[in-house]
């Protein structure tokens, strides 16, 4: 299953190797179910650090981290099976009742190896590491979330939010936008992440094969949405930080959609504006 694609047990008992047939010897990856690691030099240990702290090295291990309480909980309540649970030394003692079954695989870490571990400017005491999702094409029929290189994980991770709670289920990310499954945006998705189809690294060309029409945000030009007919389903699509939807994809859209400002403002962060279009085409259905 899930595991068998992203960990396997070589014929050494010691050695661990990756989804990509790459192998860390050493690793202490033995038949015990919970493993206590004490050295910083622990191959498994420089794995998980690369994994935590670069934002695209999921892709190549084919691995995804997972820190925090609330982004565990959230895994599991959908139904995720961690390939491992890493627990500070500290922590493990209160954890165990809670999650001491919730993985294939327990790793008690001392404290300052877990601080050393973690992205966070203050340290969790635990996280999951969970298969990456195989790949798959996007549902041309899909309701969904279309992200034209938004940059800033916390805007991407916010947008995921919003596109879960008011039923887009489908999130296509071109080519230039954030790491959907970066350490970053998931904090930012606050869990959004374990109910969406998530397609990453698309180009705009393949966009044609939507069956749904695509709407744009736009600051300066379109109807109104409050105004607006929306269809649904429909592909909302939402461009650059400051650059905005990308004039081919602008031409190629049903609709352009922009949102009346009253107090005058120029513009909406994009986040901003997602929440607002994503409630009114969602709600409005």
């Amino acid at each position: 299953g899930g595991l068998a694609s992203a960990w396997r047990l070589s014929a050494a008992p010691q050695d661990l190797c990756t989804r990509d047939g790459r192998c860390i010897p050493g690793a202490a990856m033995s038949s015990d179910p919970i493993v206590h690691i004490q050295s910083r030099d622990n191959p498994l240990l420089k794995e998980l650090r690369r994994l935590s702290q670069d934002s695209t090295a999921y892709r190549k291990q084919g691995r995804v981290w997972l820190e925090g309480d609330h982004l565990c909980r959230a895994a599991l309540a959908r139904g995720w099976k961690p390939a491992m649970a890493l627990f500070s030394e500290s922590f493990w003692p209160l954890a165990q009742a809670q999650y001491a079954q919730a993985a294939i695989k327990t790793i008690v870490l001392a404290d300052n190896l877990f601080a050393d571990l973690s992205s966070l400017e203050s340290p969790a005491h635990m996280g999951f590491v969970v298969d990456l999702p195989a790949a798959a094409p996007f549902d041309p029929h899909a309701a969904s979330v279309v992200l034209d290189r938004v940059q800033d994980a916390g805007n991407v991770g916010s947008i995921l939010r919003s596109a879960g709670a008011f039923g887009f289920k489908q999130i296509i990310a071109l080519k230039g936008s954030a790491a959907l499954w970066s350490p970053k945006v998931l904090r930012a998705g606050m869990g959004a992440h374990f109910d969406l189809r998530l397609v990453e690294a698309v180009t705009p060309g393949a966009l044609e094969a939507l069956a749904v029409p695509l709407l744009v945000t736009s600051s300066h030009g379109g109807a109104y949405l409050h105004q607006a007919d929306l269809p649904w389903p429909c592909a909302w699509v939402l461009g650059h930080e400051g650059q905005g939807v990308s004039p081919a994809l602008e031409a190629r859209a049903a609709q352009r959609i922009r949102i009346a400002q009253p107090g005058g403002e120029e513009s909406l962060n994009v986040a901003a504006a997602a929440a607002i279009c994503l409630h009114t085409s969602g709600a409005g259905r």
